[in-house]
């Protein structure tokens, strides 16, 4: 059997409704790409362009909604082009791929609001030594290695991962992601990905609690206005760190537990990693965030004018 895998799209019967209603799943899902980029490029633009915002924490964001981009075009484009074929197939090469990148620009997430929190928490907790610690080459080491830990942890698994034989060719999912070790005979990986997963997540939103915590014990024993200022700038990071925290809890668990999710949590579920979480950053830092808030205000209020 040639190396490619018959992808089985989970619906909500269980059978054929995405060949049934695929155009309009199509348009829903191009919809939702567009959007994505739209709103993420949006908010990055405003921070590139307004040299106000040049600072450590909205360069952060930026960042955030770079991955966001990134993220989504890993996944879509191959989405779309499957709702339009008469049969769903991938090669096996093109599915580690694909998982490489999920997986890489998830764990970079994680670091990203591990290293946004420290930003925070220095700002708060040390604000005199503030531009000493977070100076732009301390900004673009942590932004660098934000992107290649993860990648350099992820590629190992992908090249142990290439090299095991297959013994099931159908992954029954909507793209490639944890279900792809169950494809394979053998399970070593498994403790591999158990390592990584340790450092890719528990350890960064450990270190997030950790400062947050420094935070609100700073913050409590100060005046009312630093304790406003600290949840404002706070406050986005935390919803986007549990958001992303609960999908990916489901998306790790749904690969290790042998128990049987049913099939429209499992749809629901990957659904929301790839449509509505990649929609949720840039909602949040552009109502939440009080600059960003502004200056989107001030765009939209000029195209009305023109």
């Amino acid at each position: 059997m040639d190396n490619t895998l018959n992808v089985t799209y989970i619906t909500f019967d269980g059978h054929v409704e995405v060949q049934k209603y695929r155009y309009l799943y199509f348009v829903i899902m191009f919809t939702a790409y567009i959007l994505i980029i739209c709103s993420n490029s949006t908010i990055v633009c405003i921070i590139v362009i307004n040299k106000a915002l040049h600072e450590p924490m909205y360069i952060f964001i930026a960042a955030l909604l770079i991955n966001s981009v990134l993220y989504s075009t890993a996944i879509y484009p191959k989405l779309l082009i499957d709702f339009l074929s008469e049969k769903q197939i991938i090669s096996y090469s093109a599915c580690l791929f694909q998982w490489f990148i999920y997986y890489t620009l998830a764990s970079s997430e994680f670091f990203l609001l591990a290293v946004m929190a420290y930003d925070r928490y220095v700002s708060i907790c040390k604000p005199l030594q503030y531009p000493t610690i977070m100076r732009k080459k301390t900004v673009y080491i942590f932004l660098i290695l934000a992107w290649i830990l993860p990648a350099c942890q992820i590629s190992v698994g992908i090249l142990l991962s290439a090299k095991d034989k297959l013994c099931y060719f159908i992954l029954k999912g909507i793209i490639c992601n944890s279900t792809v070790q169950k494809l394979h005979c053998v399970t070593v990986l498994n403790i591999y990905g158990l390592v990584v997963l340790v450092i890719a997540v528990p350890l960064p939103v450990l270190f997030i609690l950790f400062t947050y915590t420094r935070i609100l014990i700073i913050t409590y024993r100060s005046s009312r206005e630093v304790r406003r200022k600290a949840a404002q700038t706070c406050l986005p990071h935390l919803l986007v760190l549990i958001n992303f925290s609960c999908l990916s809890t489901y998306d790790v668990l749904l690969a290790r537990l042998e128990t049987n999710v049913p099939k429209t949590v499992r749809l629901i579920m990957s659904l929301q990693m790839i449509l509505y979480h990649p929609l949720f950053n840039p909602i949040i830092y552009g109502l939440k965030m009080k600059d960003i808030h502004k200056h989107l205000k001030r765009l939209f209020s000029e195209d009305k004018l023109n």
